[in-house]
């Protein structure tokens, strides 16, 4: 095949069109759910003491959290902050949330890989998740509105129906 040859250029354009495509992606920020938790990680079961298992953190971080999801909110950072072992299916519903001074959202991997996020739904405008009890491991971010500027916080993990 000559350089005049067509069947010798197609393949070489198609090639080098991808090269250059995927030197000009630039790298996407994303969650790492397997990355170390930032304050460390539990297993409960239903019926655990104490309910509500509580856990305090500086919520936010630098990566934007709508890259884990459609209605994610606010900053986090690339590890989770928090991460449970739920052993209990069928048992009452768990509740996730957060209380703070500061305008915090949450960010939650579950089990089956679908993230739920939420703003102001618990009370006083903190974030609350309410998930149905699917036996597996849980990912919890806490996220800020202004990115680099942790704030304090508390998690809370719970089946109680008020807490």
């Amino acid at each position: 095949m000559g350089p005049d040859d067509p069947r010798g250029t197609k393949p070489m354009k198609y090639l080098l069109t991808a090269v250059c495509a995927l030197a000009l992606a630039g790298p996407v920020a994303a969650q790492d759910y397997n990355a170390e938790p930032n304050y460390g990680s539990i297993t409960l079961a239903p019926g655990f003491q104490p309910d509500p298992h509580l856990v305090s953190l500086r919520a936010g971080g630098n990566i934007s959290a709508s890259n884990a999801g459609s209605g994610c909110a606010g900053f986090i950072t690339n590890a989770p902050d928090f991460r449970f072992q739920w052993n209990g299916n069928g048992s009452l519903n768990i509740k996730i949330s957060v209380l703070s001074k500061a305008d915090t959202t949450l960010v939650v991997n579950g089990p089956n890989g679908e993230w739920y996020c939420d703003d102001d739904m618990g009370e006083d405008n903190n974030p609350l998740v309410t998930l149905g009890s699917v036996s597996g491991r849980y990912e919890i971010w806490v996220g800020t509105y202004s990115s680099g500027d942790p704030q304090p916080a508390v998690l809370s993990i719970s089946e109680l129906t008020n807490f």
